[in-house]
């Protein structure tokens, strides 16, 4: 699928030649471990990067190069996997064939290099201006978490869950490390991130592969950098008990969020089996959970399941009144019981396996999720394509879901329900 090409120690590019997009994309990843404090540096730095260089000195000049560049788009974002924390860049511009002569991608690359290289800095600071601005624009992203409240409440669940693990982590980190910032930090977490963290670069379309390398190494010029041993999520035992935990803040509608663990990671050779599992459980309209806990019982306004794989987490989120907690709860874990005891049909698992594999020919459809989806499952294997995934999905039982099911065990029940609520 793509083509790997080391530049240096730590920086490797990775090129998809394909007829598919009229487009080429052009995205780099910035991958350093997870860490609270640090994440919330990266955030902004991010934006910081994004909105302005020594180049292109304002928002504005910098929109106006992108629209010189007939609609050039160019933006940042960050994200975590497993202990990894994650800056990514993404554009996207047309192929030079419609505009022959102009080179459209050569000024791309000149337009990246502006931004990862001339920075809007001096003396080892950045901009103090800029720097508060995307500081406010990351503590709001922040606060917007407890507005949404099906995220406060997973949010919640994980760190009852996971409490100062990855997995509960933000990938923005905290108010309070925002906060902190300065635009002298903020420049030194720049320099350890163009310096120390490993990079990928991945550019999909119809382009010519040498001389994609060519561009990169003249404007992109990445030095060699220590290559670590990855980082594994280090998971916590589990315990027998069930933690119960009941908050309560002004809404209307409760918030049911179960937190299942399993040995059964994204690197656990089981690992195909579980999506598989998670997706009759509670991933689709099919699945147990959505036509016996929300159709035929009534008992949620919805009712799902998710399969964390980096973390060995199996969450449920269901919205209810939150009088039925007992019950729903109780709901909830007999449909996994009857997973564990077999009763699982042909039907249920063809209809999955179905799903699953439309949901992955569709992202095809993308150049960004073409490089997400690569990015992710080359850490298994580089050589990955879609159809091999796929065979693997067909290749499950029904006495393999029954397995993978008996893995699960239940660690935490979090309701987040109103304050006029007097039940509890």
């Amino acid at each position: 699928m793509f083509n790997k090409i080391k530049l240096q120690d730590g920086v490797n590019l990775y090129i998809r030649k394909t007829e598919q997009f009229k487009t080429v994309n052009v995205t780099i990843k910035w991958k350093a471990p997870l860490e609270q404090s640090a994440a919330s540096e990266r955030t902004v730095l991010a934006n910081v990067l994004e909105e302005s260089n020594r180049k292109y000195p304002t928002q504005i000049a910098m929109r106006k190069a992108l629209d010189e560049l007939y609609g050039t788009v160019l933006y940042t974002d960050v994200s975590k996997r497993s202990s990894q924390h994650i800056v990514s860049l993404f554009a996207e511009c047309v192929n030079d064939e419609f505009f022959a002569g102009e080179d459209v991608l050569k000024q791309l690359f000149e337009l990246i290099r502006a931004v990862v290289f001339e920075p809007k800095a001096s003396e080892n600071a950045f901009d103090q201006t800029v720097v508060e601005r995307e500081k406010r624009t990351v503590r709001d992203r922040i606060r917007s978490v407890y507005d949404d409240k099906t995220r406060y409440a997973q949010k919640r669940m994980l760190e009852i869950m996971r409490p100062d693990q990855p997995a509960s982590i933000s990938a923005y980190g905290t108010e309070e490390a925002v906060s902190a910032i300065t635009n002298k930090s903020l420049h030194q977490a720049y320099e350890d991130m163009i310096q120390h963290d490993l990079i990928d670069i991945y550019v999909v379309g119809d382009v010519d592969e040498q001389d994609i390398v060519t561009k990169i190494k003249e404007s992109l010029p990445f030095k060699a950098r220590k290559v670590n041993e990855r980082l594994e999520e280090k998971h916590a035992n589990t315990s027998e008990d069930v933690k119960t935990v009941r908050e309560r803040q002004d809404m209307k509608q409760g918030k049911l969020h179960l937190g299942f663990s399993t040995p059964v990671t994204f690197r656990h050779p089981d690992y195909n089996k579980m999506q598989v599992m998670n997706g009759i459980f509670g991933g689709f309209a099919h699945s147990k959970l959505f036509m016996n806990v929300r159709e035929k019982e009534s008992m949620a306004y919805y009712a799902n399941s998710a399969y964390a794989s980096q973390y060995g987490i199996v969450y449920v989120t269901a919205g209810i009144d939150a009088e039925l907690e007992e019950k729903a709860v109780q709901l909830i874990v007999e449909q996994l019981k009857v997973m564990q005891q077999g009763d699982i049909t042909e039907l249920e698992l063809n209809q999955t396996v179905a799903l699953l594999e439309n949901s992955i020919r569709s992202s095809n459809d993308s150049a960004r999720s073409q490089i997400e989806i690569y990015d992710q499952y080359k850490e298994l294997d580089e050589n990955f394509t879609a159809d091999e995934l796929i065979s693997k999905w067909h290749s499950v039982t029904l006495e393999d879901v029954k397995e993978m099911a008996n893995t699960i065990q239940l660690e935490v029940v979090y309701l987040l329900s109103g304050k006029e609520d007097d039940s509890k």
